[in-house]
């Protein structure tokens, strides 16, 4: 069974919608109502999403779901589609989520299932397990780690001291170092006056022999899961921000960030220091140098150095050409 690490509060009526953010709606009716709040890409039936003005309107949406957009994407869409324009769809994104979701009570908390801890575990001092946590066999968890609600924790995976996990499913052999923190709330909201935190359902998966260094950060997904594939390396002190997308067997040196809903490749290095931009795709066996910027995509076996970061022999002749004769 999935675990649900959030307060579900659907159905919700449109006219509580229509009464949180300044809208025209169109083709909704006072008996519409909608189950869920979702990313366009898991949008069904009586669910409602959202589509912000840099995104792919050819999607076959789902005739009873509802969308947030924009004027100028309405027009866009299918005539028939149930829709709530709004002048900013990112603020419209924070109130809405909160609306449909909420973190668990301490009440509502005791109602779950006590921990479940497999065979030979090994646990530290000061160790914090919440109720419906699952932990396989063989696992060692170290003084004062945190383990949040109904994370599930693999065979013979090592937590580092004064960890944090929530919202996190851990595959097998996993190593987590000391002082990191996975599955906190990712880097997403509306500023204004009155700023408004989007409430942020996804997860983190860390597949099987994933191993992350101590003082890292990795945030859970928005609106989809943040994802870490097999045998991938992360060394200390890197930033994986949410939606974020690594393959299998990937090594990241000190210090590397990867910005919200980039998707990374398989066997992809990066050097100390380098920065991946958000919403952008780095292909297979592609080598990032230290200190890099990233803020396009990369096609499969590039190796780019500099910032912003170009083809590394495209970069060396710029810089012969800078500093060749000094």
């Amino acid at each position: 069974m999935v675990p649900s690490f959030f307060k579900k509060l659907g159905p919700i009526s449109c006219d509580q919608i229509i009464s949180s953010i300044n809208c025209r709606s169109v083709n909704v009716s006072k008996n519409d109502y909608f189950e869920s709040f979702v990313s366009i890409s898991d949008q069904e039936n009586t669910s409602l999403s959202f589509l912000y003005d840099n995104e792919n309107t050819e999607v076959n949406l789902p005739s009873n779901s509802g969308i947030i957009c924009s004027e100028k994407m309405a027009n866009k869409l299918n005539p028939d589609q149930k829709k709530f324009i709004v002048h900013n769809v990112q603020e419209a994104v924070a109130k809405i989520s909160n609306i449909f979701y909420r973190d668990y009570t301490e009440t509502e908390k005791v109602n779950f299932d006590d921990p479940v801890i497999g065979e030979n575990c090994e646990i530290g001092k000061n160790v914090i397990i919440e109720k419906g946590v699952i932990i396989g066999k063989n696992v060692k968890i170290n003084h004062g780690a945190v383990l949040k609600i109904n994370c599930i924790i693999g065979d013979g995976t090592i937590i580092g001291s004064n960890t944090v996990i929530s919202n996190s499913i851990l595959g097998e052999n996993v190593h987590i170092g000391n002082n990191t923190s996975i599955g906190q709330k990712g880097f997403g909201f509306f500023l204004s006056n009155k700023n408004i935190d989007i409430y942020h359902i996804g997860r983190v998966l860390l597949q099987s022999k994933v191993s992350v260094g101590s003082g890292c950060t990795i945030d859970r997904g928005s609106f989809s899961d943040t994802v870490i594939g097999k045998n991938t390396y992360l060394d200390n002190l890197c930033h994986v921000a949410h939606n974020v997308e690594i393959g299998n067997n990937s090594t990241f040196a000190a210090m590397t960030g990867i910005a919200g809903s980039a998707k990374v490749g398989n066997h992809v290095m990066t050097g100390g220091q380098a920065g991946i931009a958000g919403h952008i795709k780095i292909g297979n066996n592609v080598q990032i140098a230290a200190k890099s910027g990233v803020f396009q995509s990369i096609d499969d076996g590039e190796t780019v150095m500099g910032n912003p970061a170009v083809n590394k022999y495209k970069f060396i002749k710029n810089y012969k050409l800078i500093y060749g004769k000094k």
